[in-house]
């Protein structure tokens, strides 16, 4: 009899995109039977720390707090590699105006929000902020409820389409500042109470639903396409370039290194509540 687990996901293009083989029964689960379930990364990293699920994708700062239960998967890393969350606004910004704006970000322990502390030198508690939704963020500039906001996902290709302005791309300063490095934003993590030998076996599993996507593009791309919030099928495919490559297959000693630099940081500015040490399966 096959054991059921569950495996959590966002709702976007890149995750889609990942697991489009085993969504599709297209990939051989010996012992195995997954349950998707489809949540925004908020959520998820929520469950995370209620340790709700077997497998979930996870933002790298939410990873620091839910250590004991979780090890990371080698793949599944979304990566911003010069590029990533931005900031955008009616106007822009200069940086040392940004912390005195309103900014309307997607979740407490996104990645995001960590790297615009770093990038502030700022903690939460001295950003004027309010949690929205990320794909509700438009709306809530559009409105006038917040001049900045932190947007994630697709909306990094739509923004201008809004008649929004840059006033900083996140990714682009972490790779100035880190000398090349990639700004961590979220990864595959496993339960450790799975064990070893199971985990392993998991391990293959997600590394060839993720390499077959990428070996069968086109078909992949039309699988994740409806979940493009406002894509054509030119930018969904831009977009899961972007965040579903190389370094998703495997993380590798570069992305290892950014993802240690990244936690190594948060805890040095007193932005998480101890050193994080790294557990990779």
């Amino acid at each position: 009899m096959s054991m059921k687990l569950t495996l959590g996901h966002s709702p976007d293009p890149d995750d889609a995109f990942m697991f489009y083989a085993l969504a599709k029964h297209l990939l051989p689960t010996p012992g195995y039977e997954f349950t998707h379930i489809l949540q925004d990364i908020q959520t998820l990293n929520e469950r995370a720390m209620r340790a709700e699920l077997d497998i979930t994708a996870i933002s790298i700062h939410a990873y620091a707090y839910v250590l004991k239960d979780y090890a990371l998967l080698r793949s599944g890393a979304s990566m911003g590699d010069n590029y990533g969350p931005m900031l955008v606004g009616n106007r822009a910004y200069r940086r040392e105006e940004i912390a005195d704006q309103k900014i309307a970000v997607p979740g407490l322990m996104t990645s995001a929000f960590l790297a615009l502390q770093l990038f502030l030198g700022l903690p939460k508690e001295k950003l004027n902020y309010i949690l929205v939704p990320f794909d509700e963020i438009f709306g809530a500039l559009a409105r006038g409820e917040a001049d900045l906001g932190l947007i994630i996902h697709e909306g990094q290709l739509t923004y201008e389409g809004e008649g929004l302005v840059l006033s900083a791309d996140l990714g682009q300063w972490w790779f100035a500042d880190t000398g090349g490095l990639p700004l961590p934003l979220g990864g595959n993590a496993v339960k450790k109470s799975l064990g070893p030998e199971r985990i392993a076996e998991l391990s293959d599993i997600l590394y060839a639903s993720i390499k077959y996507g990428l070996e069968d593009r086109a078909a992949g791309v039309e699988h994740a396409l409806p979940l493009g919030r406002g894509l054509d099928r030119a930018l969904a495919d831009k977009f899961i370039g972007m965040y579903v490559n190389e370094l998703t297959l495997d993380y590798g000693d570069r992305g290892k290194k950014a993802v240690r630099e990244f936690l190594d940081r948060g805890y040095a500015a007193g932005l998480l509540p101890e050193p994080v040490a790294l557990e990779f399966v």
